[in-house]
């Protein structure tokens, strides 16, 4: 097919695109990182471009806005039904022209730069997630509802959020410290950083993930450095036909403290991975694990 045809329709959706923008009215609302969306008033379809950013939308009440997503958007079961622009390596533009999206919300940490400069280049605006921390999660929801006019609902879900982590805080706080290594591949190993919300969820739960003084969200380290810094648990976040080899590794070395101590553990949440409002259960659940490792070092008390 000629290339000059085969672009005839992506350029036609342009035309339609920018014109549209040109006569609505508009309204202003600021993102996670402080920039300010300019976005046509009283109209709300979303194409969302991170299966934590969907699963945020629809927490915040906002579901029926979403009219597109990438691959891999599981949460709520109702996403699978959304039309899907890409995955991870390739997003598909003229797909996502034909959804017509008043705003594309991405995760930054997720989406490519390149992408979203790409997307803003073809006058679509692009609204931003950036949550590092989970007390960040419930003050991003609440701007969620305030980008798709479902304030009252985010507001609410939000302050459930923060009941949720203030209980869990409370229940861990003054609990002993754990190091440990969350391995999340093998060969080369790569953990987690001290910018990644894991970090965060592990400091959460009286934890110490042993890396988190790396920078890079997800660092590559060597078996060595591993070794000297001693994690008193190891966490490995791999298939299940994987898990048993990665821990194999590890038992090489019966001096590391988790390997004396027998605290090994197959562990995979995807609410972590997703970065959605339920990653708030997915860290109740990960404090529960650490805890059940609190007992392989606690000091008895000396003898009378």
């Amino acid at each position: 097919m000629n290339f000059t045809r085969r672009l005839a329709p992506l350029r036609v959706l342009l035309v339609i695109a920018a014109a549209t923008a040109s006569h609505a009215a508009t309204r202003s609302v600021t993102d996670d990182t402080g920039e300010t969306v300019k976005l046509a008033a009283g109209s709300c379809r979303i194409v969302s471009l991170a299966p934590g950013t969907t699963a945020m939308l629809y927490a915040a009440g906002a579901g029926h806005c979403v009219v597109g997503t990438i691959a891999h958007s599981k949460e709520p079961a109702e996403a699978a039904a959304v039309p899907i622009v890409g995955d991870a390596e390739t997003l598909d533009f003229e797909r996502l022209l034909t959804l017509r999206p008043t705003v594309v919300v991405v995760a930054i940490d997720v989406v490519q730069r390149v992408r979203i400069d790409r997307i803003r280049g073809l006058g679509i605006p692009v609204y931003q997630v950036h949550v590092t921390k989970l007390a960040q999660m419930p003050d991003s929801l609440q701007r969620l509802g305030e980008l798709t006019g479902t304030a009252t609902v985010a507001r609410a879900r939000a302050a459930g959020l923060r009941s949720e982590l203030d209980a869990i805080a409370a229940k861990y706080r003054g609990r002993a410290p754990l190091r440990v290594l969350y391995q999340i591949w093998d060969r080369p190993i790569y953990t987690i950083g001290g910018r990644h919300v894991i970090t965060d969820a592990l400091r959460l739960c009286g934890a110490n993930n042993v890396f988190a003084d790396l920078s890079t969200a997800a660092p590559a380290v060597t078996r060595e450095a591993a070794l000297l810094r001693d994690p008193e648990l190891i966490l490995v976040s791999a298939p299940p036909e994987s898990a048993d080899e990665w821990l194999a590794e590890w038992r090489r070395f019966p001096s590391l403290a988790a390997v004396r101590t027998g605290q090994l553990v197959p562990y995979t949440d995807e609410r972590l991975d997703r970065m959605g409002p339920s990653v708030v259960e997915a860290t109740a659940s990960l404090c529960a694990v650490i805890d059940r490792a609190r007992p392989a070092y606690a000091v008895s008390p000396p003898a009378p």
